[in-house]
């Protein structure tokens, strides 16, 4: 039996060197279009649910392809904080974040043309207490753009990680260990035979 081709729903270039852990590449890259605005009142693990779902559904999947979609959000208390529009969005984020525990949500749907499966991981990492200098510094590194809360925490805001429990994989955008079984469960071939 010849594998599926694995399309990787998604632009993330973590995600694709995530995947490579694994020992594997996309065979296409094909992010979908979606409103990633949240509904009024939405809780962050619903959110986060209903877009990497939203990526999922979004795409045409055929009959020999195994799609793998994310998203990845940080919550503090019940506040979703998406990717900054600027460095004041960024500012004021990073402040929320500094010196407190939050959660970083991943939610993962892997589909075939019949079926779907899908995983939440969710990992709570702590924050020390950022200076001025710290803060401004991060802000004129511009890491924060594109990002879940204005940091990644394989950047330089891994320094402001002083704990997690969890899955750091997780954090930087695709929990590994998860989306293997989720592969695994949809016919893709993680171990042994790739033919």
């Amino acid at each position: 039996m010849t594998r599926p081709k694995l399309i990787l729903g998604s632009g993330s270039p973590r995600r694709a060197e995530l995947l490579g852990q694994l020992g594997l590449v996309a065979d296409d890259v094909r992010p979908p279009e979606v409103d990633e605005t949240p509904l009024k009142a939405e809780l962050p693990l619903d959110y986060c649910r209903r877009i990497a779902g939203a990526k999922a559904a979004a795409m045409d999947v055929a009959v020999d392809e195994v799609v793998l979609c994310a998203d990845t959000t940080v919550a503090s208390g019940r506040r979703i904080m998406g990717k900054p529009e600027d460095a004041g969005q960024a500012a004021e984020f990073l402040l929320a974040l500094s010196g407190r525990r939050h959660r970083v949500i991943t939610s993962v749907v892997v589909r075939n043309a019949g079926q779907t499966w899908a995983r939440d991981v969710v990992t709570t990492v702590k924050f020390k207490r950022l200076s001025d200098v710290e803060l401004n510094a991060y802000l004129a590194s511009e890491d924060w753009r594109g990002k879940a809360g204005g940091y990644a925490i394989q950047g330089p805001a891994g320094a402001f990680v002083t704990w997690l429990q969890g899955s750091y994989t997780a954090v930087v955008g695709l929990p590994v260990a998860e989306t293997a079984n989720l592969l695994v469960a949809a016919g893709y071939p993680i171990y042994g035979e790739r033919t």
